[in-house]
């Protein structure tokens, strides 16, 4: 493995890491204000946060609450 693969390999597991962990908080603090939007934890939105990051989080979230109107 090449050293460039292991280090898009690394950031990635990184950027997905602190996504699901973004994701599990902010889903939390959405039931304690009892607003109705979550995101689930499934492979799409684990590699949409490994991909993009904070913003694809965020991205996320904008299409719950479009889909929740």
């Amino acid at each position: 493995m090449s050293q460039r693969c292991s280090n898009f390999m690394i950031n990635f597991l990184i950027r997905m890491a602190v996504g699901v962990m973004l994701i599990l908080v902010v889903n939390g603090f959405f039931v304690s204000k009892e607003i109705p939007v979550r995101v689930g934890l499934n492979p799409i939105t684990m590699a949409a946060s490994g991909t993009l990051g904070v913003p694809g989080v965020a991205l996320l979230y904008g299409v719950a609450f479009y889909e929740s109107r």
